[in-house]
């Protein structure tokens, strides 16, 4: 999620499509906030492991 929002940051700041670049900045927060939460330890919806 990580890979693929840095990816679309990329591409949208290439391409001048600013909706790429929003989406992969909500999907590199969202990859990184699940990081954060599976590296604690912690069960986030009802999985210990994201894959």
């Amino acid at each position: 999620m990580i890979i693929l929002g840095i990816i679309l940051i990329i591409i949208g700041l290439v391409v001048s499509v600013p909706v790429l670049w929003w989406i992969g900045v909500i999907l590199l927060v969202a990859g990184a906030a699940l990081a954060i939460l599976g590296a604690t330890g912690r069960a986030i919806g009802g999985r210990k492991h994201w894959y």
